[in-house]
């Protein structure tokens, strides 16, 4: 090949070069490679380590949900209920007492059953459960309960602990689940609000001298049913936070309900009694049957008898305990609550965790709010 033709030829083969180059960049950047050009994966899933050490895969966004246990109650306050596709079927509401569940009837009634935990029964439905396919299921059932769940459904299936009321290990359970459906924003200005709530309570009463506290005591209790008087809550956070002078306090080393003898609520006669409301057809037939022992209370002398809604149903609520205990403050301490409005406080603290701040009115429609009670009425 003579001299001239091969300098055509590079002089072709550089003048490609050079309108490949411009058509791979205006900007006068380098070409991409084809490496370069494939855009990045977003990753289809992420884990969480569940409240009991238990490392699960979930989606990387969770649109559906199902709650079992106490799981329904800590979805609504979080703002969630509407990713709900399932529920138990004990969570169709019989009474405003399980507010979450009023508000909620008009997204969960027309829901699948897919399990049944009225009473602490624990059940769940694999058929059931794989139908609605939810991208996670939430329990408050234990760790091992949570593997079968997810082993026979193969569904993403997170354990959360439902601990006592008004404590942080509850604040962790709603991080927990806020952080695995992407609503941490939200989990935060709920605890903010009742951590809040809680310094108040407490910065109004931790100063009040024990020697002019009214002794009390909180029976009528609801659990695994309803009872009489002989029904009473020990350690009841309620009179914790406010610092209250509680009879009952101690005489078991868990909060809750439990039966003692009526000697003892003779022995220790309290000035003032609060029912829960939902008993109190229970505690007046119990009074018409037997009107001798209560009339020996002094509480019951002198007309210190209240009524306040039932924390419990299917396991404790948060707003209506939060509510009560403003209620009782303002009885036990009238100078140290003289400038809180009750029905504005009540309808702030409903619209935090309900999103309706209305619902004291709900529960006075129905006769299960605040007030004195007179027995034999």
């Amino acid at each position: 090949m003579n001299t001239k033709r091969i300098s055509l030829l590079l002089a072709g083969v550089l003048a490609l070069g050079l309108l490949a180059g411009c058509a791979s960049s205006k900007t006068g950047e380098a070409a991409p490679t084809a490496a370069e050009t494939v855009p990045a994966e977003t990753p289809s899933t992420r884990t969480v380590t569940d409240s009991y050490g238990r490392v699960v895969d979930i989606p990387a966004t969770v649109r559906s949900i199902v709650p079992l246990g106490n799981a329904p109650r800590m979805v609504t306050y979080l703002g969630l209920a509407d990713r709900v596709v399932g529920v138990p079927v004990c969570e169709h509401p019989s009474s405003p007492f399980a507010a979450y569940q009023w508000v909620n009837d008009p997204l969960w009634k027309d829901l699948p059953d897919v399990g049944n935990d009225s009473l602490g029964a624990g059940e769940w439905y694999a058929e059931q459960l794989v139908a609605c396919a939810p991208d996670l299921i939430v329990t408050t059932y234990t760790g091992d309960i949570a593997d079968d769940i997810q082993n026979q459904t193969g569904i993403p299936t997170i354990a959360i602990a439902s601990p006592s009321l008004f404590s942080e290990e509850y604040n962790d359970s709603l991080r927990l689940i806020a952080g695995a459906c992407g609503v941490s924003e939200r989990a935060e200005s709920l605890i903010a609000f009742l951590t809040g709530c809680l310094e108040d309570l407490e910065r109004r009463t931790k100063d009040i001298p024990d020697d002019s506290k009214p002794r009390v005591l909180a029976a009528a209790a609801t659990f695994k049913g309803g009872h009489s008087i002989d029904g009473v809550y020990a350690n009841y956070p309620v009179f914790q936070v406010l610092s209250a002078n509680d009879v009952a306090e101690g005489i078991s080393e868990k909060s809750g309900g439990l039966l003692v003898d009526r000697e003892q609520i003779l022995a220790w006669d309290p000035d003032m009694i609060f029912f829960d409301a939902g008993s109190m057809e229970l505690v007046q037939a119990d009074y018409a049957a037997e009107p001798g022992f209560f009339r020996q209370l002094k509480a019951v002398r002198n007309g210190e008898l209240y009524q306040w809604p039932n924390s419990t149903w299917h396991s404790s609520n948060v707003e209506i305990p939060l509510v009560s205990s403003y209620y009782v403050g303002a009885l036990l301490y009238p100078e140290a609550f003289a400038d809180v409005d009750f029905e504005a406080k009540a309808a702030e603290i409903f619209d935090a965790f309900l999103g309706e701040p209305d619902f004291l009115r709900v529960l006075t429609d129905y006769s299960l709010c605040y007030g004195k009670v007179t027995l034999g009425e």
